[in-house]
Order: C-alpha cells, then structure tokens, then sequence
C-alpha cells in the first residue's frame, strides 16, 4: 500500500524583549539559576500580571510578515495544568481569541519549485520553567529562570507531506523572525523551538489517520529524523494490524526514535478560561498601520530583489536571501567591491566553504564583509589573480593582515601584468624546455591544447603564481605556434 505522510507544525518562537511577557524580570540566557524569577513569575499572592507592549508588537510584525489576519481584540486564557516548572498552576496563553488570524508562508523546495503552507494562527504565552535532570542523583532541579519569558506560538495546518517540506517550512519561519528581529532564532538556547504533528493515511484517502505529537524538538536536523523514525513507526504498526494511538511523544537523537510520553489531553483536559487579571488587547488601526509601515525587506522580497536588481540566479538569490546575517554580509561585500556576481560566488564559495568545514556561522566569520570586499575587489581589477586571492583569503581567516591590500603587499602577491616581464619568463621557460617545445609542435592542433597547460604551470612556477594567466596563455600561444 501507498501512503501519504500529514505533518503540521506548532513552533514556539521565543520573542526579543529585554524582559518578560508580565513582568518586568530579566530574560536574558545563561544565568544562575533561579535568580530571574520575580514574584509575578512565581504567581506568589497578591501579584498581578502586566502585559509586555513589545511583545504584543512582534508578535503583531510577525502577522503582518505573513500577510495573515490581525484582529481588532486578543484574549489571554489560563491553560490549567501542574507541572514543577510551571509554579502557578496554569500558563497564560490565548486558546479563543488569538493575536495573529490566518496567514501563509511560502517555502522554496528542493527541486526548485515553491509550496504555500497555511497558519491556522499564532499566539502569545509565557514560557515555564526548565526542569534539570543531571547531577541530581535521581531527582531533578527546577530553573524558573524561563518561566515568563514571552513566546510567540506559531501553529500551521497539517499541509506539509514530507520532512523535507517541514524542515523548509521551518527554515522558513526562522528567517522571517530573525529578518524581523524579533528573535535570535538561536535554537541552541531554546530561542525556537517546535512541536510536530505526525500522522499517515493511504494515498488517495481525504481523512486524516491519527496523529502523534512529538514535542519540543530543537534542531532543523532532529526535526527531520524524528519525522522519518514516526511515519516508518506508524507504517509498520497499521501494516501489523496495529492502530495508531494518540499521544504525545519524545524523540531521543542520541537512539534516533522517538517514545511515548504520555496519551494525548484535549483542550478541555487543560480547562482553559480567560484570565481575569488581564484585559483584552485592542489594536487599532493606526497601531497595525504603523508596524505595517516599518516592517524590514523580508527574505520573499530582498530574493526578489537580488533577481531583479543584482542580476543574480534564483538559486544565488535564495541562498543568500536565506538567513538576514547572510544577506547583510553579502550585501556588504558587494558595496565594497562593487560586483554582485562576483560578491556572490565569494560569499557562496571560499567563504561559505570555510565557514562549514569549521563549523561556524557567518557571524562569526574571522574575515569581516569589508576585508572579503576589499579583496573581492582586487580580483576585479585584476591587481591579484585567482591563486593569490586564495592565498590572501587565507591569510585574512588566519589573522595575518588587517585588509587584502596589506597582505597583497607583505607577500608580493600582486599581479604581473607588464607584457615585457611576462614575454621574458616565457622565453626562459621555452629556451629551458626543448623536448616539450618539439613535441609540442608536432602534436595536432586539438592535442596543443591540452600540452600548453605544461608551459603556463613552468611560468606561473616562475612568476610565482603572480602572472596575468589570460597574457601567459595567450603570448605562450604566440611564441609556440610560430614555427
């Protein structure tokens, strides 16, 4: 039998604020444990909730970045449920009246091709606490540093069909937040963040089979294994004769499965009810219109751009529109050296290839946009050739020059262009190969092509890498060729 694979995605997108969604407690990462959390994150009598106006405004971007639906009025509802980290009893969240309606985002696809995946909606909460297992010796901490920080819960239709597809969508997402800044997107830290939505059906069936949820999976990878370990899961458990059960379930990536944690509860299990400590958010027009007026070029339109204005490929185009350090760093090479193309393939090429073979991001690069322009820039006007600018390149990423004109000069790296120089390498080189210059002559005019390659490396060899390749041929040609 067939089948079709049905994932949705609920992501949880931590929100930019420099404090909580109801309190004013630090949420900046990596503190001691514990020594964030105030009395209204610890819901201690007495204490009343007030709401975060940034937060209400990114979450507000973000609808607005994905063309959805922002209504005038948004609700917040308690969601009871005990849990350690979660010290009040109930999380505040919106259930009825989310801020952010009905939306879409389009995700660009393997072979080329682009797919809209609908929002259902989005809604503002606080985060819990973390619950810490190690180095307890059979009990577990509980860090309510977290708890209260303002999250941004980003809930698709089920309309994606592969992992791959999912991994787009949330490649996806992550790029429109971080353009928007208003998150890091850092999912190392938990700054994002996604529960998955799994179920299969036979091809050609319009109901949906039933669905696990894997939950709090953190990384573009491990989405994409969790996905694949589940739907092989539940293909073998129907093909047994087994049913799928609803339920919640962990994805373990150390043994690449994922296990069940719990049944699934329903939303009446969580007997959610409108906070009676918070009034409802009303935006009006003007409020929407403004954020409207000053949203950032998002990653749709600034790959547009780069089509259209820089002349680039579409494929250039979405890789570097891909993520906004990407696109600013390109940009900054290109204003430098003034060459899209040119700045493209260097970002895509040497720089990118370095980066992934250290294991870095982009923003860590040791060589800055500028010192990448400014040797990109030699290249164009030929002061250095492609060898050298390697050689350069290489030098930059070591820490060994403050910029490419200063290494050009500590290494004599700049190019020889002068025609007298180069004529009076070639004629050493062919005085100094007599066996290759009678074969040479002797060979058919399709094999020549392949024999001069000899006669650029030995004047390369004696320039030391630093002579025009395009004169060296081209007057090598000349000298050889006369008879």
């Amino acid at each position: 039998m067939q089948w079709e694979t049905v994932i949705g995605l609920e992501v949880h997108v931590q929100l930019s604020t420099q404090s909580k969604i109801f309190s004013g407690a630090s949420t900046a990462f990596g503190a001691e444990p514990n020594t964030q959390a105030c009395a209204v994150d610890l819901g201690l009598p007495g204490v009343l909730p007030v709401l975060n106006e940034n937060a209400v405004s990114m979450a507000v971007q973000f609808g607005l970045g994905i063309n959805a639906e922002i209504p005038e009025v948004s609700v917040f509802d308690r969601k009871n449920y005990f849990y350690p980290d979660l010290p009040k009893g109930y999380q505040t969240s919106q259930m009825y009246h989310p801020i952010v309606g009905p939306g879409e985002v389009e995700i660009s696809l393997e072979d080329g091709s682009t797919k809209r995946v609908r929002v259902h909606h989005a809604h503002l909460e606080e985060d819990a606490g973390k619950s810490l297992h190690e180095d307890y010796h059979g009990m577990t901490g509980v860090d309510l540093n977290r708890a209260g920080t303002p999250l941004l819960e980003i809930v698709s239709e089920p309309d994606m069909r592969s992992a791959k597809e999912a991994v787009a969508y949330l490649r996806a997402i992550h790029a429109i937040v971080t353009y928007l800044g208003i998150s890091d997107g850092n999912m190392a830290e938990g700054s994002m963040r996604c529960d998955v939505n799994v179920s299969v059906r036979p091809a050609g069936q319009a109901a949906f089979g039933t669905r696990a949820e894997i939950k709090n999976v953190n990384s573009f990878r491990f989405v994409e294994r969790a996905i694949a370990f589940e739907v092989e899961r539940q293909i073998e458990l129907i093909e047994d004769g087994g049913q799928v059960t609803q339920e919640t379930r962990l994805y373990d990536p150390e043994a690449d499965e994922t296990r069940s944690m719990r049944t699934k509860e329903e939303a009446n299990d969580y007997r959610y009810f409108p906070c009676p400590d918070l009034l409802p958010v009303v935006l009006d027009k003007a409020y929407v219109d403004h954020l409207r007026d000053n949203l950032p070029e998002l990653p749709a339109e600034k790959r547009a751009r780069f089509e259209s204005e820089l002349g680039l490929s579409a494929y250039d185009a979405g890789v570097l529109s891909s993520s906004r350090a990407m696109a600013d760093y390109f940009e900054a090479v290109k204003d430098v050296c003034g060459d899209a193309k040119l700045a493209a393939n260097w970002v895509q090429g040497e720089l990118s290839g370095q980066l992934n073979r250290e294991g870095r991001d982009i923003a860590d690069s040791p060589v800055t946009a500028a010192q990448l322009g400014g040797l990109v820039l030699r290249v164009r006007d030929e002061t250095i050739n492609g060898k050298a600018a390697k050689q350069v390149f290489a030098a930059l990423w070591n820490g060994e020059g403050a910029s490419a004109d200063e290494i050009i000069e500590a290494k004599g790296l700049r190019q020889v262009t002068d025609t007298g120089a180069i004529e009076a390498m070639i004629d050493q080189v062919i005085a100094d190969s007599p066996v290759q210059v009678a074969q040479y002559r002797e060979a058919s005019e399709d094999k020549r092509g392949k024999m001069i390659g000899y006669f650029v490396g030995q004047v390369m060899k004696a320039s030391r890498g630093t002579a025009n390749p395009q004169q060296v041929n081209a007057l090598l040609k000349q000298k050889l060729d006369r008879a």
